[in-house]
């Protein structure tokens, strides 16, 4: 068995689907219709990620997001709510991820995967990590591209790491520039797209169109790992 999920929606008709194409992937899945059935099952041993619906009857499913990640479950938000503000408020609660219905099933098994990598990786805080031809050595400090190392620039550095320690989640706008310029910063978007626009020219094979680092519009950024 891939590992075990909990698919939280209202809409038994969403669950039946999701169920079948993620039992078919090989994982064990439990399921929930409201926020209260959610945490009972979020709890029970083996459940390692949760599928959550923000729609549901007894409580706002963003109300989960944090309980969820205080007992170390991966989640991935899986709604209607096409609001960016939501996506923004989903991610700074500790959301691995968004997906917005309706979905496709393949690509929603290839962000299960991701976040159940993230999850569960073994990897040492210390080791490189190595994407697309860029190695990112943080132990080090040191950027390669094709075996060449590549110079940034103190910014440049401390985002392309905050993006390396959370490979493939998408990190907001917010806490980009939270972690890297501080809080009175928040707001400074233009300042995190002068960085990324130095980033894609350093490390992209084709900086106008980027493999490595995506660009989620309106919430922020994601390294593709």
């Amino acid at each position: 068995m891939n590992g075990q999920i909990l698919i939280v929606d209202d809409e038994s008709a969403i669950r039946r689907l999701v169920r079948g194409a993620a039992e078919r992937a090989g994982y064990g899945v439990s399921e929930a219709g409201t926020a209260a059935e959610a945490l009972t099952e979020a709890h029970r041993e083996g459940c390692e990620l949760v599928l959550l619906d923000l729609g549901l009857p007894d409580r706002d499913g963003i109300e989960l997001v944090s309980l969820l990640k205080a007992i170390d479950r991966a989640v991935i938000v899986l709604t209607a709510r096409d609001d960016t503000a939501e996506k923004v408020a989903a991610l700074d609660l500790g959301a691995d991820d968004y997906v917005v219905k309706p979905f496709d099933t393949e690509e929603l098994l290839a962000r299960i995967r991701a976040a159940l990598r993230r999850r569960n990786s073994a990897r040492s805080a210390n080791a490189p990590l190595v994407v697309d031809g860029i190695s990112i050595d943080l132990a080090a400090r040191r950027i390669m591209r094709d075996g060449e190392e590549v110079r940034l620039t103190r910014k440049e550095y401390a985002v392309l790491a905050e993006l390396a320690r959370h490979p493939d989640r998408v990190l907001t706008h917010a806490a980009l520039l939270r972690a890297v310029w501080g809080e009175a910063h928040v707001d400074d978007v233009e300042y995190l797209r002068v960085v990324m626009r130095g980033l894609r020219l350093k490390l992209e094979k084709d900086p106008a169109s980027p493999s490595v680092f995506r660009n989620e519009p309106g919430v922020g950024y994601r390294l593709i790992a």
